[in-house]
């Protein structure tokens, strides 16, 4: 993927992404610090009761606050759709957001609601998710009789 350990300056309302496997990364969105200790907002599934790998979802999701570094030391900065969207305003949009949906229990869904689409959500108000894209014609063979049958 070429991300580096480059520990990059982060700034609030940056989207953070750490590499998990040649497929997919984490993303999260840079909540600033609280007592000297930076902190990220990330959807994360890892306290679900039930997890469905086959269909890559999690029910009892939520969005958590925890430091930079419990959540890896390999981390960029990749505010991808700045070409694109505008950023929203930190203080008064993205961080009433985030801590509007603390606490929430979210369905963590890997092709509709993964961690890329909730960080440009908060950061730029809309649901968008590049690794989903590229890997999508090979996942939707897969599943296409699931659904027919509905049973996805």
């Amino acid at each position: 993927m070429g991300l580096k350990n480059s520990h990059p300056k982060l700034f609030p309302g940056d989207i953070v992404e750490y590499p998990r496997n040649k497929y997919f990364s984490h993303f999260g969105v840079y909540y600033g610090e609280r007592d000297g200790v930076p902190y990220v907002a990330h959807l994360t599934c890892r306290d679900s009761d039930t997890i469905l790998p086959l269909f890559g979802r999690a029910l009892r999701s939520e969005i958590k606050l925890d430091p930079v570094e419990m959540l890896g030391t390999k981390y960029k900065v990749n505010n991808m759709l700045d070409g694109w969207h505008s950023a929203r305003d930190f203080h008064s949009v993205v961080k009433p957001a985030i801590d509007d949906m603390m606490g929430r229990e979210v369905t963590f869904d890997i092709l509709f609601h993964n961690s890329e689409h909730q960080a440009t959500l908060f950061r730029y108000g809309v649901k968008k998710s590049e690794q989903i894209e590229t890997i999508y014609e090979h996942i939707m063979p897969a599943w296409k009789k699931l659904m027919e049958r509905k049973e996805l």
